[in-house]
């Protein structure tokens, strides 16, 4: 049986713009997250993972009219993430066409929600994203509010809080890290995954797909996703939505299996 751990592109979405961010900064606007959808549909990837990045500081709720546009075009399973607050929001969420919510701000604002949802939904639903900037020493903070509030605890203690409370997933993001495409923060993957059971989804700075590789096998994550892998091309950073090619991925090893993969059609 071959080893195929799920890849995951993360498009982060401003005012129902596609956008990159580096650092959690300086978002960069890069055309209409459908076509990108659209390019993904053909791409065999694994899922899909939407953030809406201001949704929580500008303490709004989902987009729904449009995520439901994203979601009819979209023929891989979906998450999403951005200003959820209640049960109603993510059951309207499920019914629009979305398999997983991610919660951040709510997590540690109401960390009920989690699992209060989880009951509702089941864990596999319930992601709670932790987000989390290294500072001075090589301490680690992490930060809600699309980045913006420090939170005086640190990601290996959030995420037990997260699997306690009911969370199927972590999704685990470098803010240092993001963007920036020098690899992943395979200190802070590894500290996550090997205080945990749940799943380790990690995210921030991948460049290329040995990077996937190194996340995986070092770091222990169970996923790995990116931005602007999926989004760039080449050194000044062109836009161009793509995804890794089957092949290169089983060539290094992502993959192992000399089987030929099912992709999503």
């Amino acid at each position: 049986m071959y080893y195929r751990p799920r890849l995951i592109p993360c498009l982060s979405i401003k005012n129902r713009g596609l956008v990159k961010t580096t650092k959690f900064s300086n978002p960069r606007y890069l055309g209409d997250p459908i076509n990108a959808v659209k390019i993904f549909n053909g791409k065999g990837v694994d899922e899909l993972c939407i953030l809406d990045i201001t949704a929580s500081s500008e303490k709004r709720g989902p987009d729904f009219e449009y995520l439901k546009d994203i979601a009819s075009e979209a023929f891989m399973p979906l998450s999403y993430g951005g200003g959820i607050t209640n049960i109603s929001e993510i059951e309207r969420l499920f019914y629009i066409g979305y398999e997983k919510v991610i919660m951040n701000t709510s997590f540690i604002l109401s960390p009920e929600l989690i699992k209060e949802a989880s009951n509702f939904a089941g864990s596999q639903s319930i992601v709670v994203s932790i987000d989390v900037k290294s500072e001075l020493f090589g301490r680690k903070f992490c930060y809600i509010n699309d980045g913006l509030t420090k939170v005086k605890q640190d990601p290996v203690r959030l995420a037990k809080k997260a699997e306690q409370m009911g969370a199927g997933e972590i999704l685990l993001n470098s803010i240092t890290y993001d963007g920036t495409m020098k690899g992943y923060d395979i200190e802070l993957v590894k500290a996550v995954t090997e205080a945990v059971s749940i799943p380790v989804i990690a995210c921030g700075g991948a460049k290329n797909i040995y990077d996937f590789k190194m996340v995986l096998e070092e770091g222990g994550a169970h996923a790995a996703a990116a931005g602007s892998l999926y989004v760039y091309y080449g050194s000044q950073k062109a836009v161009l939505i793509t995804a890794p090619e089957e092949k290169e991925l089983l060539e290094i090893g992502v993959y192992k299996s000399p089987l030929s993969i099912t992709k999503h059609v």
